[in-house]
């Protein structure tokens, strides 16, 4: 029977961004999203969790290759996110509203094909040291 062991990297990253929709006036967004809807933006130090599941390869002993993860997350997510402008500069987040949520849906999109080994797990990220935001796939 296989045993299903969960390996986690973990980076962070600084990004700005702004809540809001365009179509709405300055006041709008205001009532919606409040101080996050900013015209000037605002910042977040963010912690990712990027979760891996598989079973122990008996030749390696790994799932995966930490090395190999930890490249995978730094050349599709953190080289595209860290000290950018989320609404502006990341492609994977074009046409979305940069809360959270999305872009930890936007990370899983970008991630879940990349994995060589076992199967991306989950996505969890944290905005502040009380809040933050998973995504395990569909259920």
């Amino acid at each position: 029977m296989a045993k299903t062991v969960y390996i986690t990297r973990r980076e962070t990253f600084a990004a700005a961004h702004r809540l809001f929709k365009m179509e709405l006036s300055d006041e709008e967004n205001f009532k919606l999203f409040g101080k996050c809807s900013n015209p000037n933006w605002h910042g977040h130090n963010y912690t990712l969790e990027v979760v891996v599941a598989g079973d122990v390869d008996n030749d390696t002993g790994f799932v995966m290759d930490l090395q190999e993860l930890k490249e995978i997350v730094k050349t599709n997510i953190i080289e595209e996110v860290d000290h950018k402008n989320l609404n502006l500069e990341t492609k994977f987040m074009k046409g979305m509203i940069p809360t959270s949520e999305n872009i930890v849906l936007g990370i899983w999109d970008e991630l879940k094909d990349k994995i060589s080994k076992g199967k991306l797990y989950s996505v969890k990220l944290y905005e502040t040291e009380n809040n933050y935001f998973e995504y395990k796939g569909e259920l």
